[in-house]
């Protein structure tokens, strides 16, 4: 069932978010890092390479970006999970928020893009194929 309503002038659509699933995180020092997320959420890491490390816990993906990565994160972004990036893009962007990121491939088929608010807060979006 596809939804489309108008609020404050902004037309918006069914394609809800799915909610917030990963959380990335910009870290200094990876093996530090590493070791103050694997104590408090109880795993160790899924995916531990020098440039992303990643834990899977309790549903939420926490990842560990050396630096913040060739984005250039200086705080943590959340992302937003959701079924057709483009479409959400299209529908944050008519409300104000403006692209920094467009969507991109960033490995087995997953599309990543970031906005930012009217006040600058970085929003992720994430879009798995």
């Amino acid at each position: 069932m596809d939804l489309t309503t108008t609020t404050s002038g902004v037309t918006m659509t069914s394609s809800s978010t799915q909610g917030i699933k990963t959380v990335l995180h910009p870290v200094s020092d990876l093996a530090a890092a590493k070791k103050v997320y694997a104590a408090l959420l109880g795993v160790q890491p899924q995916a531990d390479g020098p440039y992303y490390v990643g834990f899977e816990a309790e549903g939420q993906h926490i990842g560990l970006v050396p630096g913040g990565g060739p984005q250039g994160m200086t705080s943590p972004v959340a992302y937003w999970h959701v079924p057709d990036i483009e479409a959400k893009l299209a529908e944050v962007t008519a409300a104000g928020a403006t692209v920094k990121e467009p969507a991109h491939d960033v490995g087995g088929g997953r599309l990543v893009a970031t906005v930012t608010d009217p006040d600058g807060n970085v929003l992720g979006l994430l879009q798995d194929q």
